[in-house]
């Protein structure tokens, strides 16, 4: 373990020193723009990341021991399902009584699951705790995102995207890598506890931090009452649908690579998304500050073809090289992505309304995530030789989002 924890601790900081040389002299000129808030809010995404994240390599055995092998879509489908249903709630409540009471919910559920994973021993119960669970990636994202806006200027927009995904994908690579770790070590129920008590450190750096919306309201039972409006803006549309089809391909990788791994001789089950959020991590902030200057389609649809490529090369993936090579080229395109359709959801949103916008946004992540893992799952039917069947699919649901861009481009310049 020891070794791995070295291992890992290189790649990072090796990373890391990447990260920095693309911070160049103008982005590093204004610091009030990334103040101690901006960073405090990083570090909080950082630990809630990990906290989750560290979970999924190890639940489609935990499940499959329980019995539920055939159910394993459902992992992360249901979580995804309570995430997306509760958005509109989270957008809501972030415009209205204020983005840190948000973050705090969405924080403090992720520590309460973790403590109660141990105790369910049936497929019923598991499955019931993992929709429950969802609740805490419906909240806090939503509520972060808009908190991020609020304090940087729409000038900087992307590139503060790329840094504040530096940190939420550095949760998300720990996360994978270190819960395998711990659960070979110390056995699932450590790992579970380790998840909880890493989501609650994410809570007590968001009580040091200032609130950002003006005009909060106290909370009231009436708040959650939403409505048609408050499940879809209009106005986001287009990033809404290009980040559906985008996230498809992580939808599968989660449900389909932990087993993939296994089947080509890897004990742990993280190395794929170690690899895949160190490849999105080097380019986040440089890819983030290119949409601000050159736009968010462009960006988009450059991280678009090595997404496809990635899931595509994924499919013939039969060795260390290949299986790491695909993470790689997936990890590049998701990297550059995901920064500019943030920004993009932003840019369109109304003044006063960020957090339906992003609500919008994040019901199309969800719903693109929980689909791939479902369809993935009835693709797959945990037979090895349907694998490549599963990342074709990916590649193809990527090249539908390319398609819609490229269309919505057409469209707009004809108008």
């Amino acid at each position: 373990m020891k070794g791995s924890l070295i291992n890992f601790g290189f790649l990072f900081f090796i990373t890391m020193d990447m990260v920095s040389r693309n911070m160049t002299a103008p982005a590093l000129e204004n610091q009030k723009i990334y103040n101690t808030q901006f960073w405090l809010l990083c570090m909080s995404s950082l630990l809630f990341f990990s906290s989750f994240n560290m979970l999924i390599p190890e639940l489609p055995a935990y499940l499959t021991a329980m019995g539920g092998a055939d159910y394993k879509g459902l992992i992360i489908a249901l979580f995804t399902l309570t995430a997306g249903l509760s958005r509109p709630f989270s957008g809501k409540l972030s415009d209205r009584i204020g983005r840190i009471p948000v973050m705090v919910f969405g924080a403090v559920v992720c520590f309460v699951m973790g403590f109660l994973y141990p105790l369910m021993h049936t497929v019923g119960g598991f499955l019931t705790l993992r929709l429950f669970h969802g609740l805490s990636t419906g909240f806090k994202p939503t509520a972060t995102s808009a908190y991020v806006a609020d304090v940087v200027p729409a000038t900087r927009r992307g590139e503060a995207m790329g840094i504040h995904g530096f940190f939420s994908s550095t949760g998300m690579a720990i996360g994978p890598y270190m819960g395998s770790l711990i659960a070979n070590e110390f056995g699932i129920d450590a790992l579970f506890y380790t998840s909880s008590m890493v989501s609650i450190l994410s809570v007590l750096i968001l009580l040091g931090m200032q609130e950002t919306l003006p005009n909060k309201e106290p909370f009231r039972w009436s708040l959650l009452n939403v409505g048609m409006e408050d499940f879809f803006d209009r106005g986001v549309v287009v990033p809404a649908v290009v980040m559906l089809f985008t996230v498809f391909s992580f939808g599968v990788v989660l449900t389909i690579v932990p087993d993939l791994t296994v089947h080509l001789g890897f004990e742990n089950k993280g190395i794929f998304f170690t690899t895949f959020t160190l490849a999105s991590l080097s380019c986040r902030i440089f890819m983030g500050r290119l949409s601000d200057k050159y736009g968010r389609r462009p960006l988009s649809i450059f991280g678009l073809v090595f997404l496809i490529a990635g899931m595509t090369y994924l499919g013939f993936a039969h060795d260390l090289f290949s299986l790491l090579s695909a993470a790689l080229l997936f990890g590049f395109g998701f990297g550059t992505m995901i920064p500019s359709i943030y920004a993009w959801t932003i840019d369109l949103a109304e003044e006063g309304k960020r957090g339906r916008a992003i609500a919008t946004m994040y019901i199309s992540l969800e719903l693109g995530i929980g689909l791939g893992a479902l369809i993935s799952q009835s693709v797959y039917q945990n037979k090895a030789a349907n694998f490549p069947f599963t990342f074709w699919l990916a590649a193809a649901s990527g090249a539908c989002a390319l398609v819609y861009i490229m269309w919505e481009r057409g469209k707009s310049i004809k108008e």
